[in-house]
């Protein structure tokens, strides 16, 4: 029985500084670990940040391109009919929107949903436009119809979508 007692004189405290070292070690590889996350979070943000101020700035751009207002005012031509305008239009919004698909990887998926509900409400604004017209109509008349819709709507989509894009690359910084 004594012999017990002396190899537990032993190992009782041999154990509790064996936990207690344990204890210590995890606490530094849990703060180097952390330390070592905190740097590769910083390396990661210096390499992608530039990368997705490009894409929301490339967002943005997409949309005031796509703006009903600036589309009819950059391809205006009055001697086409309108059906023909209305397909010009179209075309330059999805030409616009393949040029700018790859921004995607670099914007948050809810803002990338936004960017195309608002393509595709601007699609819907010239078809409604489109479908007013009779066979006799021109460009000018589409326009003018285009931007008769705009105002009755108010704030148009890709306005609301660039404000949260604009939201949304603040809180990168």
């Amino acid at each position: 029985m004594e012999y017990l007692f002396q190899i537990a004189l032993v190992v009782i405290p041999a154990g509790a500084v064996l936990l207690t070292a344990i204890f210590f070690m995890r606490k530094t590889y849990e703060k180097e670990l952390l330390s070592s996350n905190i740097e590769l979070k910083r390396e990661r943000q210096k390499f992608f940040l530039p990368h997705r101020v490009d894409a929301y700035q490339r967002a943005i751009l997409f949309l005031e391109r796509i703006h009903p207002n600036s589309l009819v005012m950059r391809l205006n031509n009055p001697g086409l009919p309108s059906a023909a305008f209305q397909v010009k239009l179209l075309e330059s919004i999805r030409e616009e929107y393949e040029h700018n698909i790859a921004q995607q990887m670099y914007i948050s998926p809810a803002s990338w949903n936004l960017v195309k509900k608002s393509k595709e409400e601007t699609v819907k604004i010239i078809n409604l436009a489109g479908k007013q017209m009779d066979a006799t109509s021109n460009a000018m008349d589409l326009s003018g119809k285009i931007f008769e819709i705009c105002a009755e709507v108010g704030t148009l989509p890709t306005e609301i979508a660039v404000d949260v894009l604009k939201e949304e690359v603040q809180g990168l910084f």
